[in-house]
């Protein structure tokens, strides 16, 4: 804590002038009316005169050097006068005499000026004013002393112009430094001026976050005495560093409330945080710790992220980076650590070792000179890789004495030396070769450069050599390094090595350095000693101060502190970032629990043994807590005892004690009578005076012993603008899942009255963090139920107050509370008796004696008997409503005295109200129940049948059947039956006449219990059914003759053939097709076969007819395609040889053009060609190959698809296929038919199993070679001869075998 106060200013009060001040001068203004009227040209033209000299320019003539040395001497002191037109003119403005007679006005005003002690300082001003103003100048109300300044006229000056018109004043601050004073940098405590005091209110407090949110604290400063303009200064601390602003923190003030804003919490984030607030009498400081809890991991037992991570000592090409261990390992111990590098400007991170390390410790190398770069550290386990680290401060790869001349502030001047060339000159060698840096991972080497090396820089050469031998080898052979630092990594662990450095240049390589000696690879720092015994001793309800002894270690980077609770074996840091005292308070414990305490100590090296545990301590705090203090009394509070002896607390007994210092006086009451509320104000206290007290409680066993003694409090009146702390926390209605919370408004509501309540809730077992709203919105009553709890789990829980002023404190804690429902506990329900009267009832069975029933409204015990009348009998209570209405609305509960909190509460709801009210209704006036209501269904012959059904009536529930108001009776046209054991009513009618129209009841009378139920039939309803009625009669009279069961319909059979059906009973059937009578055919249907189809039927009893009409061109087109799908009715692939190549075709039942056809060969599909075509003629999909060759061998597939259906048809065209056959067409035509014969080489053939000769329909003339081979090549012709003469077409067959060709080719080659 900082313990000296700067003054760093004065404030003086503003000169005013004292009447008598104001008369005489008034009075020596009149003497002098005379004397202005003369003398004013002349002063006016002496201004004028003075103004126009200081705008004269002056010319001289100046060296260069001088004129540059004025010019910073100029800059340096930021001092400019612009002197233009528009400012004269304005001078001569104020300076004319239609300005006479104003107040004072000044021109220009006195400057502040700051000066040595012993300097003479003087201030300048002018001042108009008509009449002439008198001038005075004052420092606390004393003529200005201008010679020989002294330290104590550091002040605000006030030059005063007063005249018969008014007065204006200026200040100036003249700032005398003592050389002595200002040298040390301490000023003390200086008299002089105003005191200010400063208040620091709203403080924050001790405060939990998480990785990744945002955090913000803040305190309400009060400076008093307010000062216009003036400001303290406010400067906020971390573990007693200054903070400054950077992306990650943001400082705020607004001239009443200082804040600082945590962007994105790190566990860097956590430590001590300070307010310091410096004015010019001093400063005040307030302090509160942060604590920063991981994230959560991603994957479970993994350790948490490094942190802490900083880069030291780089160089052109090298860096050290240095972390801190996290607190939490993980599941497994932390087996080492993976370092990553960003360059500044990019996204992509690279690995910079392949293998973890262990230490928190590590060289980068191979960095590019001039780049800059940011690093992240992950630490690995078994378990896997944590998140990285926050990322370091970016660190420029360069020289260190390249960045010190950077940094170094420019001076004005630059320095051009001429050096003799040294191009050429081989550097010496390096000195100071030492080892830094020694582990069992690397070996780090440091030495000085050359002091020969010429102007174009050196690079370095690093050497070693193992121990016992005489051979150097060299380590980084590719590349020289231009950094006086190298890292060796990959020697072997145990072994001793020397090592030496070489320079070079364009010249060459240098001579060696002087030789390291002897280094043994391995670990050089040792990990920490197990710190000593920790000590835990109680401080609040919330928190532990521990202390320990410290660990015997070398570089300690800090500690780590872990506590668990009693009972368990699961340890849970207390700190995030390692501390380096030994004392720690460790803070967001839960109240009540037994914690044991252990602590490790951390270095480069690893982690210490953990220390021995602590003895257990319970987390709890003094039971008495200040909720309102004025000057001479204190309101009190405080928590009933966990255990209340059996028996109900029936009071409270306080006592005090007075404290100074560290004496204390003896215990007395401070009531006789014993207090039935847990707050208590205690009277006729001293102001200023510290009191400590206890408080005993009484049941009808005694008075207990006293709680711990509360900590020294001091009497003094409070000037909080918030609400305090609400008081009275307790709960009811415990349950697996719920619990209802009430409280009592806080004994201090502020400067404005209580407007709400904030309700928290936590885990037991969570820490500070844990707390979470119950409700977002503030609750104005003084009670709520928290619901979503889990079932065995204990939440304690506290009650903030709200008043216009913002959120008050929080109050005690209240719990642990166990949710878990009290076997045995029954809910209050409500019943309504057959005369229709509501109650609410709530039964008990562990009543014990002197146990009673109390029933509240919104939890204020009810004492109004005017809505409720309570009815207890043993174990039950029944609260019966008097006149149900709105008015009694609200939560009704019921506790029993005397027990282990059995309660209950029943919330009766608007809806709620009105359910009940048709209740009591229904009960005082009950209606027989319908299971369902009136209906109609239409039966056989055209019958009508109106039915209902009733839940439940007696063997005398009776029933009247209405039509349109008039009771009917069942005969000719009604039949009526009651089933009252189904509770079935149905009534019957043959048929619907036009009277029949209107509406249908059923009137039920069972005891006094009543129940109607109708049916409307009008309008088209109506006329709807009877005509449905009609047609159902008229069937039933058609069927009693020949009919037909179903109706002339087509289907389809398996052989795609067309089949008009119809069902028909055993007679006379008669086929027509347009009023013709047709017979059996066996053709397929086509669109010829469009018509109008009849079947008759005729026997003795009568005859019937049923039609189908087929005579749309579209129907049937649809009828054929849905018959004959095209894809299903295709045939095999088939192949033909032509002249021309060879047609793969398949024949379809039925072609249209939705049919989609597609050819493949080997699953690629067929591009159209010349040479290739695809197609269809009538009915025959087709694939012509013209000229085929070896490439056209292969499978074929015709893929078709009909928008129904698809169907893939597949040709293997290889073996046997492709040299089975040949096939010669032509067509032939002439009249009459000509004969037709086929030669070869001039000799006719004959139709045989080798040679199949073919004339078709008179057109088509075609022959087919069967196995065709080379011996078929010839010349062949088609000669066709009727009795008007002959022609032939002739033609040239080439078969040709590849085998034998290529053998051909073979044998010439």
């Amino acid at each position: 804590m900082d313990t000296d106060k700067e003054v760093i200013g004065y404030v003086i009060p503003v000169f005013r002038a004292s009447h008598e001040v104001v008369r005489g001068l008034t009075e020596a203004q009149e003497e002098d009316v005379t004397e202005e009227g003369i003398n004013y040209v002349a002063m006016r033209n002496l201004f004028v005169r003075e103004a126009r000299e200081a705008m004269e320019v002056k010319v001289e003539k100046r060296t260069r050097t001088t004129h540059i040395r004025e010019s910073a001497e100029r800059m340096e002191l930021g001092k400019t006068v612009i002197c233009n037109n528009k400012d004269w003119a304005e001078f001569r403005k104020k300076m004319n005499p239609d300005s006479l007679t104003h107040r004072p006005e000044f021109i220009v005003k006195p400057r502040g000026q700051t000066v040595w002690e012993g300097k003479t300082v003087k201030l300048h001003c002018t001042v108009a004013g008509w009449p002439k103003p008198r001038i005075a100048c004052h420092k606390k109300k004393r003529p200005m002393r201008c010679n020989h300044c002294d330290f104590i006229d550091t002040a605000q000056y006030h030059v005063s112009a007063l005249n018969v018109k008014g007065e204006v004043s200026s200040v100036a601050t003249i700032v005398v430094k003592n050389r002595e004073i200002d040298s040390s940098g301490c000023l003390g405590q200086i008299s002089h001026g105003v005191t200010f005091e400063t208040t620091i209110i709203d403080k924050f407090e001790v405060a939990f976050g998480r990785e990744g949110e945002t955090l913000s604290l803040g305190c309400t400063v009060i400076v008093y005495p307010t000062v216009k303009k003036y400001q303290p200064e406010v400067v906020w601390y971390r573990n007693s560093v200054p903070l400054k602003p950077s992306k990650w923190v943001h400082t705020h003030w607004s001239g009443e409330r200082a804040t600082v804003t945590l962007v994105h919490l790190n566990k860097e984030d956590e430590g001590m945080y300070t307010l310091r607030v410096n004015t010019k009498s001093g400063f005040d400081t307030y302090s509160a710790y942060v604590f920063v809890r991981d994230a959560d991991v991603e994957v479970e037992g993994v350790p948490v992220a490094p942190l802490d991570v900083r880069c030291h000592d780089a160089n052109k090409d090298y860096v050290v980076v240095t972390w801190k261990q996290p607190a939490v390992e993980g599941s497994s111990s932390i087996l080492g650590y993976y370092i990553d590098r960003c360059e500044v400007g990019t996204h992509h991170w690279a690995q910079c070792n392949d293998s973890p390390v262990k230490y928190a410790r590590f060289p980068v190398t191979g960095l590019v000179e001039g780049r800059s770069y940011i690093f992240r550290v992950r630490a690995l386990n078994k378990e896997g890789v944590s998140r990285p680290s926050r990322v370091s401060e970016a660190v420029v790869a360069m020289d260190p004495s390249d960045r010190a001349r950077l940094r170094a502030p420019f001076t004005g001047m630059i320095k051009f030396t001429e050096e003799d060339p040294t191009v050429g000159v081989v550097p010496g060698e390096p000195c100071d070769v030492v080892v830094t840096e020694a582990t069992k991972s690397y070996v780090v080497l440091a030495w000085k450069p050359p002091v020969q090396r010429g102007h174009e820089g050196v690079m370095y050469y690093i050497e070693k050599c193992i121990s016992g031998t005489d051979i150097w080898q060299r380590v980084n052979t590719g590349m020289p390094v231009k950094s006086p630092r190298f890292a060796l990594f990959d020697l072997a662990e145990g072994k001793s090595y020397s090592f030496r450095v070489r320079c070079c240049n364009s010249a060459g390589v240098g001579e060696a350095s002087v030789s390291t000696g002897e280094i043994t690879v391995g670990d050089k720092l040792e990990l920490p000693s197990a710190p000593g015994n920790p000590v835990a001793t109680r401080n609040t309800d919330t928190s532990v101060v521990v202390i320990w002894g410290a660990s015997q270690v070398k570089h300690l980077v800090g500690y780590y502190i872990e506590y668990t609770v009693v009972g368990t074996d699961k340890w849970m840091p207390c700190n995030n970032k390692p501390v380096k005292q030994t004392r720690f308070v460790c803070h967001g414990l839960t109240t009540g629990t037994n914690c044991v305490f252990r602590v490790k100590a951390v270095n480069a090296a690893g982690y210490s043994q953990s220390s021995p545990d602590s003895d257990a301590v319970v987390v709890q705090a003094a039971i008495c807590d200040l909720v309102e203090a004025v000057k001479d009394y204190m309101v009190l509070f405080w928590t009933a005892p966990a255990s209340t002896g059996g028996a109900d607390i029936r009071g409270y007994f306080v006592d005090y004690r007075t404290v100074k210092g560290d004496v204390v006086g003896k215990w007395h009451e401070m009531n006789h009578k014993a207090l039935t509320t847990t707050s208590y104000k205690a009277e006729n206290l001293k102001e200023n005076v510290f009191y400590q007290f206890q408080v005993r409680a009484m049941n009808m066993a005694g008075v207990s012993k006293a709680s711990l003694a509360s900590a020294a409090l001091e009497c003094k009146e409070w000037t909080i603008t918030v609400a305090g702390a609400p008081v009275g926390l307790h709960v009811l209605e415990v349950r697996d899942t719920s619990v209802v919370v009430l409280w009592e408004p806080p004994a201090f509501n502020g400067r404005t009255p209580v407007n709400g309540y904030y309700l928290d809730v936590k885990k037991a077992s969570a820490g500070e963090e844990g707390w979470k709203a119950a409700h977002e919105k503030a609750n104005k009553m003084k009670y709520m139920k928290v619901t979503g709890l889990k079932a065995g789990t204990s939440y304690v829980f506290r009650v903030r107050a709200q008043n216009l002023a913002g959120v008050g404190k929080p109050s005690a804690v209240l719990g642990p509370i166990l949710a878990q429902t009290h076997p045995g506990t029954k809910e209050i329900y409500v019943d309504v008796d057959d005369d229709g009267v509501i109650s609410m009832i709530f039964e008990c069975s562990e009543m014990k004696e002197g146990s009673e029933f109390v029933w509240s409204k919104n939890y204020q015990t009810i004492t109004d008997t005017s809505r409720l009348t309570i009815i207890t009998e043993q174990g039950k209570s029944r609260a019966i409503f008097n006149s149900p209405s709105l008015e009694d609305l609200g939560i009704f509960s019921c506790v029993v005295t005397n027990t282990d909190g059995i309660s209950s509460s029943y919330t009766l709801t608007e809806e709620g109200l009105k359910r009940l009210l048709d209740i009591s209704h229904d009960h005082k006036f009950p209606v027989i129940p319908f299971k369902s209501e009136m209906a109609m269904d239409l039966l056989e012959k055209g019958r009508v049948r109106f039915w209902t059904q009733v839940e439940k009536c007696t063997s005398a529930c009776q029933v009247e059947y209405i039509f349109n108001d008039v009771i009917i009776t069942e005969g000719q046209k009604y039949t009526m039956n009651f089933d009252k054991s189904t509770g079935i009513i149905e009534m019957f009618m043959d048929s619907l006449e036009i009277t029949d129209e209107g509406t249908f009841t059923f009137n039920l009378v069972d005891g006094k219990a009543k129940g109607t139920t109708s049916l409307v039939l009008i309008g088209d309803e109506f006329r709807e059914l009877q005509k449905k009625s009609e047609f159902e009669r008229a069937e039933w009279v058609r069927k009693q003759g020949p009919h037909f069961v179903e109706y002339l319909d087509f289907t389809v059979t398996p052989e795609c053939n067309v089949l008009l059906k119809c069902k028909v009973i055993k007679v006379t059937i008669t086929w027509s097709k347009d009023s013709i009578e047709i017979a059996e055919d066996d053709e397929d249907i086509s669109k010829a076969d469009a018509g109008i189809y009849e079947v008759f039927l005729r026997d003795d009893r009568g005859k019937d007819k049923s039609t189908f009409n087929l005579t749309d061109a579209g129907k049937i087109n649809t009828c054929l395609f849905i018959l004959f799908p095209p894809a299903n009715s295709s045939s095999e692939i088939t192949v033909v040889s032509t002249e021309h190549g060879i047609i793969l075709s398949s024949m379809v039942t039925y072609y249209n053009e939705e049919l989609r056809v597609g050819w493949l060969q080997k699953d690629a599909k067929i591009a159209a060609s010349e040479r290739v075509k695809s197609g269809v003629t009538g009915e025959q999909l087709w694939l012509k190959i013209n000229e085929p060759t070896e490439k056209d061998k292969g499978k074929y597939t015709m893929d078709i698809f009909d928008g129904k259906d698809g169907v893939k048809r597949v040709f293997d065209l290889t073996g046997k296929a492709w040299e089975e056959s040949l096939n010669l067409t032509g067509n032939v035509w002439g009249e009459p038919v000509p004969e037709v014969s086929w030669t070869k080489n001039d000799r006719e053939l004959v139709s045989d199993e080798r040679y199949k000769l073919k004339f078709e329909h008179g057109k088509f003339a075609s022959i087919t070679i069967a196995a065709v081979t080379t011996t078929d090549s010839g010349k062949y012709a088609l000669l066709v001869k009727n009795k008007y003469g002959t022609e032939a077409g002739e033609f040239t067959v080439s078969v040709y075998n590849p085998e034998e060709e290529e053998n051909k080719e073979e044998k010439k080659g």
